[in-house]
């Protein structure tokens, strides 16, 4: 097979999730490089790239975009931006990944969808637990029968708030901890049980603990019900102490596993004095902490990311797209529309002229029936 070319990477961002998109290239630069970063605020792209060598810096995504030898953009940016940086790059001729989730309506979704497939471009839809080596295991072990027929599938994902401040901005979040972190559980549990349909979501929130920064919810409980007899079990929270904990849980009728993403890749440390960094989200490492190696790699983003440059050359196919983000979003919307009613709400589910996802819990819309 001849050589390729390296893919060429523009990032859109400068924050956590781009430090992590140009890290995961940097663990993984067999096929890929970042060439460009762009990045309004000021200070921040120049710094990103010179912590990783990355060439060329702009301070407006478009002007990135008309680089003529940039053929893949991950978008790391808010919310409320994903839909029109995708179209723009789309339109530019492309590809795309996209961070979860993948934007703030149906409307805009569809509409991105359309965009990249009349394009001819790729959208790629940044799922890492996809790719998490411990959790592809599991889902291994389960696809060659070791649990039986699974009937739950838990995820949960917990810490003590976002690593932004725009997260708390429902404008810019279109919703809290569900549309943060839900969506990991969502796609998680969907793609765990190999994708079968929806069927219906039922789920609970509320602000507990950050009502002095948001409107949105800090602590939420989904359940989402799929054809097959399978239910999917998701916790998020903004409101938990002590740092992260993100695990999963499956039980069938002959076999049960547990996962713990972190704390099985971490050393148990005490310490009077404290140190740098323990692990994602951990307040101060003073006292117990438990310190994590090679985090990126246990949260898969390095595999996600060699992944989707595989797929730009064709060769491999998508295993997370937009189609998929289209589904989680859908699911986010029903629950938002769940807590609002105190409802079961069951799928299909396309409510109109609905903004945000979280204005469904705060009014939500009128069902038939």
């Amino acid at each position: 097979m001849p050589h390729q070319a390296k893919v060429k990477v523009g990032i859109i961002g400068s924050g956590f999730e781009a430090e992590i998109h140009a890290s995961s290239f940097g663990i993984m630069p067999q096929e890929a490089e970042v060439v460009a970063v762009a990045s309004p605020t000021p200070g921040n792209p120049e710094s990103l790239a010179r912590r990783h060598g990355i060439p060329r810096v702009f301070h407006d995504y478009r002007d990135m975009l008309r680089e003529p030898d940039i053929e893949l953009v991950t978008i790391a940016a808010p919310n409320h931006l994903h839909a029109r940086m995708t179209i723009d790059a789309a339109c530019a001729g492309k590809h795309v990944v996209c961070e979860k989730p993948l934007c703030m309506s149906l409307e805009e979704a569809d509409e991105m969808l359309d965009v990249c497939r009349r394009q001819g471009v790729l959208l790629l839809y940044a799922e890492e637990l996809f790719f998490a080596p411990k959790y592809v295991r599991a889902k291994q072990m389960a696809d060659e029968g070791a649990f039986g027929k699974i009937y739950l599938v838990k995820q949960s994902e917990k810490h003590f708030g976002p690593h932004a401040d725009w997260f708390w901005d429902v404008n810019r979040s279109g919703g809290g901890v569900l549309m943060d972190m839900g969506c990991h559980g969502i796609a998680f549990c969907h793609w765990f049980l190999n994708r079968p349909r929806v069927l219906a979501v039922q789920c609970q929130m509320g602000t507990y603990v950050h009502r002095d920064k948001t409107q949105a919810e800090d602590n939420s409980i989904c359940i989402v019900e799929f054809e097959g007899d399978a239910v999917g079990l998701i916790e998020t929270s903004w409101a938990r102490r002590g740092g992260m904990d993100d695990r999963i849980e499956v039980y069938g009728e002959g076999g049960v596993t547990y996962a713990n993403l972190l704390m099985g890749n971490a050393l148990p440390t005490y310490s009077e004095y404290g140190f740098g960094y323990a692990v994602e989200k951990a307040p101060e490492t003073k006292g117990w902490s438990y310190p994590v190696f090679d985090e990126l790699w246990n949260y898969g983003f390095p595999h996600e990311m060699l992944h989707f440059a595989r797929c730009v050359r064709g060769n491999e196919q998508p295993l997370s797209t937009g189609e998929d983000g289209r589904l989680v979003l859908e699911v986010l919307l029903a629950a938002y529309q769940s807590a609002g009613t105190g409802r079961k709400v069951t799928l299909p589910f396309r409510p109109s002229g609905v903004p945000r996802p979280i204005d469904l819990w705060r009014k939500p819309c009128e069902l038939p029936g």
